[in-house]
């Protein structure tokens, strides 16, 4: 059992697939984009990094490190006081070249996340960007998914962060706009593999059948769940992709701006959710990438990876992980707008009712089982391409304004990781009434990212027409 100081196996999963892999990248983050101050200008560094460490003491993390760099010995690595912490060392400063436009500001942030975080330090940074057109400038933050999955806690930028313009200081925490794990920006949830494949379906069978004698009527839904999970998702394996090959670590990053009421519309007129609509849209989006690198869209379609919150209301404060995930068949071979939608609409449901994340996190804690010596063979399963093609996360954010020292917060870019063999994660947010789609990708596989952007675009906008049509015709 491991210690409340103690990486937990799966906290020690994401450490483990980059050890297993130069290509893997296990942060996130997010980049949060400001107007100029009240008075014009930007921060200065030496103002943010004062007020940064007088309200650091509400993540004690952040003043942590490993006590060991990697895996595999005989107990789980824990993390422990850095006796040499420097907030100057995680927090730095950089300004981008004249003009500072959109396309330099997306190199500039596709770069900052290609790098992967120093093991020896508390595993987090920050960097104040200044030089965006307009008088812009944002806070790019960086943090180690071992630390957190994305649904515990805000981060070290969310404290910079306030409710209204010119809030008092006196009692430090996070504004009520992100003390909620639902609302938090700076971290995303993200993807959490099934582990039945790695420790085969007779362990997990024989698990999920143990505590339902003991448990008939608590276990009977979710064992089911387990069942078809294992044959849905892992005997069953995602089909082959040019989005799954061999991966470098240099990323690229794109982004498309919407509305958050055009999917409303959409979702009222069509059924489903919001998310539905984010689903389809990428759905759509990777049947033109497909075409366009003249591949046939498989008929069972790619499969996509969707995290999903299973931490308890009482964990809500605590770091650590506890994410799971649905799996979707993205119906990339369906032309018809609409007939997509509906199958996407429907996949969905079917597994929420199945109770797949259920299953799946149920799955996951079989990882414990696992001695710290043999878990690191496991890891690599865990976002093995036969499991999913690719992740697509849809996270809410505060849907009021923040604000850091006076400046409005005018956008959200959000970053979801690549595992090996992953070229492409989509990551979603929503924020005082807009949507922005972070797209990160790798460069190598992926030169042709803008086919994605300009997708999405397109198929958000058929999405809008069907939505019109339908609701005239009612």
């Amino acid at each position: 059992m491991a210690t409340s100081d103690q990486l937990t196996a799966l906290d020690a999963t994401f450490l483990e697939l980059e050890q297993a892999d130069d290509s893997a990248v296990m942060h996130i983050g997010g980049v949060l984009v400001f107007a100029p101050l009240p008075g014009g200008g930007t921060p200065a560094i030496g103002t943010v990094r004062e007020h940064l460490e007088q309200r650091l003491d509400l993540l004690p993390r952040y003043r942590q490190k490993l006590n060991q760099p990697r895996t595999g010995g005989l107990s789980w690595p824990s993390w422990e006081p850095d006796q040499h912490f420097e907030i100057a060392a995680h927090v730095r400063h950089a300004t981008l070249s004249a003009p500072g436009d959109e396309g330099e500001f997306l190199d500039w942030i596709s770069d900052f996340y290609s790098h992967r975080l120093d093991r020896s330090r508390p595993l987090w940074e920050m960097v104040l960007l200044d030089g965006l057109a307009d008088g812009r400038w944002a806070l790019v933050c960086k943090t180690h998914h071992c630390m957190v999955d994305g649904a515990g806690s805000v981060d070290a930028s969310n404290l910079l962060l306030d409710a209204e313009p010119s809030p008092e200081r006196a009692a430090p925490r996070p504004p009520d706009g992100l003390a909620a794990p639902e609302a938090s920006l700076g971290w995303l949830p993200h993807p959490l593999a099934p582990v039945g494949l790695v420790l085969g379906a007779g362990l997990a069978a024989a698990h999920a059948g143990t505590h339902a004698l003991m448990h008939p009527r608590e276990d009977l839904q979710r064992s089911r769940a387990v069942i078809d999970l294992l044959i849905r998702d892992e005997l069953i394996a995602a089909p082959r992709s040019s989005l799954n090959v061999p991966i470098g670590t240099t990323r690229r990053i794109a982004t498309v701006h919407v509305e958050l009421e055009e999917l409303q519309t959409v979702r009222r007129a069509l059924g489903g959710t919001v998310n539905d609509v984010v689903l389809c849209a990428a759905t759509a989006a990777l049947r033109e990438l497909l075409l366009a690198r003249g591949e046939d869209p498989p008929r069972r379609g790619l499969r996509a990876m969707v995290p999903v919150n299973v931490r308890v209301e009482a964990h809500h404060a605590e770091l650590g992980n506890e994410v799971s995930s649905l799996f979707v068949d993205l119906p990339v071979s369906e032309a018809d707008p609409l007939r997509r939608y509906q199958r996407v609409s429907a996949a969905v449901a079917q597994r929420k009712a199945g109770g797949q994340a259920l299953a799946a996190s149920a799955l996951t804690g079989l990882t414990e089982l696992a001695p710290p010596l043999l878990h690191a063979s496991l890891a690599n399963q865990l976002f093995a391409k036969r499991l999913f093609n690719v992740t697509i996360t849809n996270v809410p954010g505060s849907p009021r304004r923040l604000y850091a020292f006076g400046a409005p917060m005018v956008d959200v870019v959000p970053i979801v990781p690549l595992a090996a063999e992953h070229a492409l994660g989509i990551a979603v947010i929503s924020y005082t009434g807009g949507m922005t789609f972070g797209l990160y990708a790798d460069r190598a596989t992926i030169p042709d990212l803008d086919v994605i952007r300009d997708g999405l675009v397109t198929a958000l906008h058929e999405l809008a027409r069907l939505a019109s049509t339908t609701s005239t015709a009612r």
